[in-house]
């Protein structure tokens, strides 16, 4: 069977067995990767028309606990200068935000404990009052149910948390043995439980990565069935035991961002800062492959260049304005139209869940 009579399977039955999953990465080649992104393109479109969803980005801290190997803002990082926004910043950050056209605000740090849960309730209690019509996502790591299911009950709408991998002995290479697999996956178990729009997702091309490793991904995302999907390429840090690492694939990335949205065709896939890191296309030729978000920063110019988790992230010299203008641009000049709306899973309830 070829390439191409897998892809059909997937867009009918979405579905593969693993060894069909470890064929397509071993042998794809341009003409399948191109294949797949009309495939996904196709699906995006029956789904979302030609809408593009924003979220605007909030980091709000790059203190962390955790010394993951990869990571820029790993606690290990002595030339990482830290910093920390308070409650106040946050809210004129997305007040800002609301006034660019934004509808989710996407709340990211580091795993800050000084942001004890209580913290991070008033801060979701507060942007809920001050714009009751948008989204609240979270992405903040690792807690306990009680902790995740607080957030919840404060307003919180979403939660990112990438699985980064589904092998265990992969997630040992990239990670302190401090670090638990199985309690990462588990939170992700508890989140879609409590009731989040939930997201996972993994880096492409990360140290030790094979292709039988992002067949077990796959296959954990089409048992998960997330709300959303994060997939960006592997980019390097320089302060960081993985520096001298080269990047994840930009053809590999797309590849998996079709495939991703042929399996679970209503899933929200965000072109990642990552893509448009690596090239400077790389979030139009996304929306291409079958993304339908883009997550623009708007956390105060004078902290963004300290909240690098790799090199040379891209958007930390650009107003959040002139961001949502140019991404408007960029949009347009593909045929995409960015949608001033809180952009939720087709799943949601608004009935039961706006809260």
């Amino acid at each position: 069977m070829n390439n191409k009579q897998l892809i059909d399977i997937l867009e009918k039955q979405r579905h593969l067995e693993r060894e069909q999953w470890v064929q397509l990465f071993e042998s794809y080649t341009d003409e399948d990767r191109e294949y797949a992104a009309q495939k996904g393109r196709e699906a995006a479109i029956a789904n979302f028309s030609k809408s593009i969803f924003i979220r605007g980005i909030v980091e709000f801290s790059n203190v962390c606990k955790n010394d993951c190997y990869y990571c820029g803002i790993r606690k290990s990082n002595a030339n990482c200068e830290r910093y920390r926004l308070t409650k106040q910043q946050i809210l004129e950050c997305c007040d800002a935000g609301y006034e660019y056209g934004f509808r989710t605000f996407v709340l990211q740090s580091g795993e800050d404990k000084s942001y004890t849960t209580d913290k991070l309730c008033e801060v979701v209690c507060d942007i809920k009052k001050a714009h009751p019509d948008c989204a609240v996502t979270l992405s903040v790591g690792e807690l306990e149910y009680e902790d995740y299911k607080r957030l919840f009950d404060a307003g919180a709408d979403r939660y990112l948390l990438r699985h980064e991998t589904a092998s265990e002995e992969h997630y040992k290479k990239l990670h302190p043995g401090e670090m638990s697999w199985r309690h990462r996956m588990d939170c992700l178990e508890m989140l879609h439980e409590i009731g989040f729009q939930t997201g996972c997702g993994m880096m492409v091309g990360s140290p030790f990565q094979t292709v039988e490793d992002l067949a077990r991904d796959m296959l954990f995302i089409e048992r998960f069935k997330p709300e959303m999907i994060g997939i960006g390429p592997f980019l390097s840090h320089k302060d960081t035991p993985f520096g001298d690492k080269p990047a994840g694939s930009y053809e590999l990335t797309l590849f998996l961002i079709s495939l991703c949205r042929l399996m679970l065709p209503d899933c929200l896939i965000p072109a990642t800062t990552a893509l448009g890191t690596i090239r400077p296309d790389g979030r139009e030729k996304g929306v291409l492959a079958g993304a339908n978000v883009i997550m623009p920063n708007l956390s105060p110019m004078n902290v963004r260049k300290n909240y690098l988790l790799y090199n040379n992230k891209t958007g930390t010299d650009v107003e959040a304005k002139n961001g949502r203008e140019d991404l408007e641009r960029r949009m347009e000049s593909i045929g995409y139209k960015v949608e001033i709306t809180r952009g939720d899973h087709k799943s949601y309830d608004k009935d039961s869940s706006l809260r």
